[in-house]
């Protein structure tokens, strides 16, 4: 089997956990964790060194989820990933489940950080980028950020911090499906040209399809080359991506398909 037929039968499979723990819920976030699978799924199939059976490896890669609402498409993929059983996806959001709303890193098995309040994530995979480099470890530090929380001020902050640290060993990944809860990102608050500023705090940047695993997969290769600075791929993506009826919607941001919709979306899925 090809590497691209592995990860494409990943990107089904962790789309279907999605979808699945979403209806039983009741409530949580589909469209920002669809649009973001292909980028998981190349993490931690592809790139990532990690162990499942050792999830506090001192000298694993690191991985935060920075928009922390897209729980659902971390759980989805560490359960592919063999962390945890799947039957726990079922627990989503319950008292007491160790998948709950928001990633924990003290309840769940392969979770680096918590986090919920955008841009915090981002700034502690900064402070772990610098840990490694202090220890002399050769690891690196992927996060993952929403095109929303580019809004917030603690991560310009942080993007200012990193450079400063030169933290080469720092990967941000940028979702960009263009949409936030409220709607459009240009119309609630414009975060364009994120290229030009990201390159003005002295990052390297490079701009991607994020649902393509040649450009995914040849953006991670580049940012080992770079020296001295950290980098930010920018992934172009849409909302809901896999689900017709939910890609490129700014409604199925916080909405949990019923059982009519989970048995539609389940059924396009089976197709992919």
């Amino acid at each position: 089997m090809s590497k691209y037929k592995l990860l494409e039968g990943k990107a089904v499979s962790i789309r279907k956990n999605i979808i699945t723990m979403l209806n039983k819920s009741g409530s949580g976030h589909p469209g920002g964790s669809l649009s973001a699978v292909e980028i998981l799924t190349t993490l931690y199939f592809d790139e990532m060194r990690v162990d499942s059976e050792n999830p506090g490896w001192n000298e694993r890669d690191r991985f935060i989820l920075s928009k922390g609402h897209a729980a659902p498409v971390l759980y989805a993929t560490l359960v592919e990933k063999g962390y945890f059983p799947k039957e726990e996806l079922s627990s989503l959001r319950q008292v007491n489940s160790m998948l709950q709303g928001h990633p924990d890193m003290k309840g769940t098995p392969g979770v680096d950080m918590s986090t919920g309040s955008l841009g915090q994530g981002f700034s502690a995979s900064c402070g772990m980028a610098l840990a490694s480099k202090l220890d002399k470890l050769d690891t690196r530090t992927y996060v993952l950020l929403g095109d929303g929380e580019v809004q917030e001020g603690i991560v310009w902050e942080t993007a200012m911090a990193a450079a400063h640290y030169k933290l080469d060993n720092l990967v941000a990944i940028l979702d960009f499906n263009g949409l936030q809860i409220d709607g459009p990102n240009d119309i609630v608050m414009g975060v364009q040209p994120l290229a030009d500023k990201f390159r003005a705090f002295e990052w390297n940047v490079i701009e991607i399809d994020g649902h393509k695993y040649d450009e995914i997969i040849n953006a991670f290769k580049k940012a080992k080359t770079v020296k001295g600075k950290p980098t930010i791929i920018i992934a172009n993506t849409v909302k809901g991506k896999g689900v017709s009826f939910m890609e490129d919607k700014a409604g199925w941001h916080g909405k949990a398909p019923n059982d009519e919709e989970t048995k539609i979306a389940l059924a396009e899925l089976e197709v992919i």
